[in-house]
C-alpha cells in the first residue's frame, strides 16, 4: 500500500512540475480536456503567420506553413491542457493550449507563444 501512494504522490508531483514548466501568464486559462476536444478536434487553426494545424477526428495532425510545406503526424490530447504531436518523421513535440484575453494561444515547451486568429 504504501508503495503505491508513493508513486501516486510522485506521479502527482511529476505532472505538477510539467505543468510548472510553462512558460504561462497570470491571465492564462488552462483547458479541461473536454475543452481541448472541443476546440480542436475536427478543426483547423489558423496562426497570425497563416499557419495551420489541422486536428482531424481521426487522430492525424498537419501543420502547414503560411508559406507552404507541411509536417503530418498523429496527436494526443492531454489532461494537462497539452496535445502532443508524433510526426511521421519520428519527432515528438507537446505544446500548452491555453486560453488568453479570448483567444486560443499555442505554447511551445521552449515557451514561444503563437496565438490563433
Amino acid at each position: 500500500m504504501r508503495l503505491v501512494t508513493t508513486t501516486a504522490l510522485l506521479g502527482l508531483l511529476s505532472s505538477t512540475a510539467f505543468a510548472a514548466d510553462w512558460n504561462t501568464r497570470p491571465d492564462d486559462q488552462l483547458l479541461s480536456r473536454a475543452d481541448l476536444e472541443q476546440q480542436l478536434v475536427g478543426q483547423t487553426l489558423t496562426f497570425f503567420d497563416d499557419g495551420q494545424s489541422v486536428y482531424s477526428e481521426n487522430g492525424e495532425y498537419a501543420y502547414t506553413y503560411g508559406g507552404g510545406g507541411t509536417w503530418l503526424g498523429h496527436y494526443e490530447l492531454k489532461d494537462d491542457s497539452s496535445v502532443c504531436v508524433t510526426f511521421v518523421t519520428g519527432v515528438r513535440r507537446c505544446d500548452l493550449i491555453v486560453e488568453a484575453n479570448d483567444r486560443l494561444v499555442v505554447i511551445t515547451e521552449d515557451g514561444l507563444r503563437f496565438p490563433i486568429r
